[in-house]
């Protein structure tokens, strides 16, 4: 069994070696650009853990890896350009950079050189993980529209589980259909296969949890950047769209008339109000609940425990990081 670092530096070897064609470059550089920005490459490595944790890695596991890192980008540049994003990890976004027309068209090549790389697989279970990455490509997309849909609506008017269906559509199910598609590769099944896909939901839920804790109240120097970018741009997180719920009226008149305001003092006044509704102590209960249910999951498929260590790290990895 190998651990995340270790799988994530074999990922990067192979990843490193699948690069576009030169030619045109108005149409491969962009999409090369957003690939060379880094990222945590969380997917396709749990893709790897996924087949490792019933069987031996092969060069199937990699293809789709890989196939599952071309479609999370993909998905990243289209989002960009929705949300009119300026910066991807620190850098200018594709569409910033170049233009909007070649990063649309950067997006879905990369979307077709996904299937590409499934494509090129020689398991038998190739039908199977097509099924699996189609479902979730059309549940990624309709967590998108549900998002910019939510964007068009006051919180007040965004209750809870539809905010958690959104989140689970746009993050969880890529995270959990990651792991299954390694898992079906390593032969895994039908019922370790649930167990699995659900750990990675309920992962995907926490994760999301902890990230918008740490945009809210993240060390400055541990965090890499000022905490406070959600609140001031009224991104409709977890805690905004709690908060309006436990706020009693006064509170919910004083934090609509913070999302009007784009002064310095505003993340500060925000997150005063939060803590007066106790929203942060919610969020961190939140986290704990559904990262318990997915070390629930965990304890329930059938390998031996020393092979789920590897994802028993990255869980408490995930969620306890600080940046």
């Amino acid at each position: 069994m190998h651990t995340f670092q270790e799988l994530l530096e074999q990922f990067e070897r192979h990843f490193g070696g699948c690069t576009f064609p030169d030619h045109p470059a108005t149409l491969y550089g962009p999409a090369q650009y957003i690939l060379d920005l880094g990222g945590k490459r969380i997917r396709p490595v749990l893709c790897l853990m996924g087949m490792e944790l019933f069987g031996e890695l092969d060069e199937d596991a990699f293809e789709v890896a890989v196939a599952v890192e071309l479609f999370h980008n993909f998905t990243l540049l289209h989002d960009d350009i929705m949300d009119k994003a300026p910066l991807r990890r620190g850098k200018p976004t594709v569409h910033t950079r170049y233009n909007e027309p070649a990063a649309l068209l950067a997006g879905d090549t990369m979307l077709i050189y996904a299937y590409e790389h499934i494509n090129s697989i020689r398991s038998p279970q190739l039908q199977r993980i097509l099924s699996v990455f189609n479902k979730t490509a059309i549940e990624v997309c309709e967590g998108q529209q549900l998002d910019m849909d939510y964007e068009q609506l006051h919180p007040q008017e965004v209750e809870m589980e539809q905010y958690l269906t959104m989140i689970r559509l746009k993050t969880s199910v890529l995270l959990a259909a990651s792991l299954q598609m390694g898992s079906i590769l390593g032969g895994g099944s039908e019922g370790n296969l649930h167990h699995l896909y659900e750990f990675g939901k309920n992962l995907g839920i926490a994760f999301q949890i902890q990230d918008d804790l740490l945009d809210a109240y993240g060390d400055p120097e541990k965090f890499g950047k000022q905490p406070g970018g959600d609140i001031l741009a009224n991104k409709k997180t977890f805690l905004l769209v709690k908060a309006f719920a436990l706020a009693d009226a006064a509170q919910r008149e004083q934090l609509s008339a913070l999302l009007q305001r784009r002064d310095g003092d505003k993340v500060a006044a925000v997150l005063r109000l939060f803590s007066a509704c106790r929203v942060d102590e919610w969020a961190r209960q939140e986290k704990e609940k559904y990262a318990c249910e997915a070390r629930r999951h965990l304890e329930e498929i059938a390998v031996l425990s020393s092979r789920k260590k590897p994802l028993e790290a990255l869980t408490d990895r995930l969620l306890n990081r600080e940046s």
